[in-house]
């Protein structure tokens, strides 16, 4: 059996992002164990606020085409997920929502394993942004997600010089959360098959 496919993204392009450091250890722990890891930046993705006006006069734009081709190609998705005001990020839930209009062959979200994870300096660690997220991939577009989530509380603090964190808690959840994550993308290679 092949290794799985798996995406790992940030909602997040700020520089010195929480999330985008969580995101490479992520990219960097499944490396480790085997998975073909296509580790990606949304800033190599622009595009433009949603509106149906624009989609009619001018299509979907290539950017969320190659998006969508990289979904359909992986077995499943890491998202660190940047909370806002309770929610996910504006550009998060915007690339999302252009790749569902891309009319080509193959589903990016159903038939694929999801996992979530945040970073926050606040106490919660973006749980409430998890929340969110899971509601948009699962009820809004069909995606399988993980029951289990990772979030880092005090971001600011909990990755050492060499960007792995710093508590053995949330590093241990994070492992469990990334073998998971791969067990279940087994599991869909082996249905696929």
């Amino acid at each position: 059996m092949r290794n799985p496919r798996i995406i790992v993204c940030s909602g997040s392009v700020r520089g010195g992002s929480h999330n985008t450091k969580l995101a490479a250890l992520v990219a960097k722990r499944l490396s480790i164990l085997d998975a073909d890891v296509t580790h990606l930046s949304l800033k190599e993705y622009p595009l433009p606020i949603y509106d149906g006006d624009h989609e009619a006069d001018n299509g979907v734009p290539e950017n969320a085409k190659r998006l969508h081709r990289l979904f359909v190609g992986h077995d499943g998705v890491f998202l660190a997920c940047p909370e806002y005001n309770a929610g996910i990020t504006p550009l998060l839930k915007n690339t999302l929502d252009w790749i569902s209009r891309v009319k080509e062959p193959g589903e990016p979200y159903r038939n694929k394993v999801f996992a979530l994870g945040a970073a926050s300096p606040g106490g919660f660690g973006g749980l409430r942004g998890l929340i969110g997220m899971r509601t948009i991939l699962e009820v809004g577009l069909g995606a399988f997600v993980l029951p289990q989530m990772v979030s880092v509380p005090k971001a600011s603090v909990a990755f050492d010089d060499k960007d792995e964190l710093t508590e053995d808690r949330v590093s241990g959840q994070l492992d469990k959360l990334i073998e998971a994550l791969l067990r279940m993308t087994r599991v869909e290679i082996s249905h696929s098959l």
